[in-house]
């Protein structure tokens, strides 16, 4: 290879690394709140339900002590009751968003009122706010100045999109040159998008490829980005010549959590996401939609 060949590849591999790492932070996030979340249910049972659990105080401080001692301050009788506290306000573990950091919930914590509650969860939500943000939200009295305040505030649901009903399957992929790694793959449906488009199935449009994304002073690049004005969504599309791998979904996460926040507009719905992967001699189109996976077989078609 030549010299900047061997740059190219160095340089995917970092690119590969770091997204990896960033995937794998928000799949550690999420698993921490949904574990706080499971700690607390398991006081409230253990204390005779959510009734009984706010007089449990004695059972917290016997199990803080033997916790403490074994996994630290984290588990102190401070933290439990805090446990037991998020439990109590969010009771259905469904309504836990995956965007949201524990460091989120503790602040909510700290609101009675479920409306209000709710309202800021839903900000979030909208606006993609850290943790810092939702605090100087709370601290200007975003939700006592509205307007009009809705009687009864629910957590948004990220909404779902069924697949158009003229998609193929399974998917043709025309080819005009040898697909030997990811970059083939991509000039190739470039070069026959209408085609490709067709295949998806209505209401596709081209954005870029390449598509430039910034977090935290790193660059993303997203390999193909589109839009559906059907479903009024950007559509992410990841290309993987080797099988799904469960870090490729946490990616595309990733990347479709960027394009909420830094291209969508308001009135646009949440990104879609697909991942063309290949199963040993097959290719599959994985849409992403939420915590689901819908795989579709895909073909490549000398034109």
């Amino acid at each position: 290879m030549k010299e900047q060949e061997y740059y190219v590849e160095i340089e995917h591999l970092i690119k590969s690394n770091e997204i990896s790492k960033r995937a794998r932070k928000l799949e550690e996030n999420y698993s921490l709140v949904e574990t706080y979340w499971h700690i607390g249910r398991l006081i409230v049972e253990a204390q005779g339900g959510s009734k009984k659990a706010k007089y449990g105080n004695e059972l917290i401080k016997k199990w803080s002590i033997k916790l403490t001692e074994i996994y630290g301050k984290g588990y102190d009788a401070t933290n439990l009751r805090r446990f037991r506290q998020f439990y109590l306000s969010f009771p259905k573990c469904a309504a836990l968003r995956r965007t949201l950091s524990w460091t989120h919930y503790k602040r909510l914590l700290s609101i009675k009122d479920e409306n209000k509650r709710n309202y800021f969860i839903n900000l979030c939500i909208k606006n993609n706010l850290s943790e810092r943000e939702l605090g100087r939200e709370i601290k200007s009295n975003a939700y006592e100045r509205l307007v009009h305040k809705p009687e009864n505030i629910e957590i948004e649901i990220p909404k779902t999109y069924s697949i158009t009903t003229d998609m193929k399957n399974p998917i043709i992929i025309p080819i005009q040159n040898e697909v030997s790694n990811e970059h083939d793959l991509e000039l190739n449906i470039l070069a026959n998008l209408d085609f490709f488009f067709k295949q998806l199935g209505q209401g596709f449009t081209y954005v870029a490829h390449q598509y430039k994304l910034v977090k935290d002073n790193h660059n993303y690049f997203v390999d193909i980005l589109l839009f559906n004005y059907e479903f009024n969504a950007f559509v992410i599309i990841e290309l993987k010549l080797r099988s799904l791998r469960k870090e490729d979904k946490a990616q595309i996460q990733f990347y479709m959590n960027l394009v909420d926040e830094q291209v969508k507009r308001p009135f646009h719905n949440r990104t879609i996401g697909i991942i063309i992967s290949k199963e040993s001699d097959k290719f599959i189109v994985n849409f992403i939609r939420g915590n689901d996976i819908i795989p579709l077989y895909y073909e490549l078609q000398k034109g």
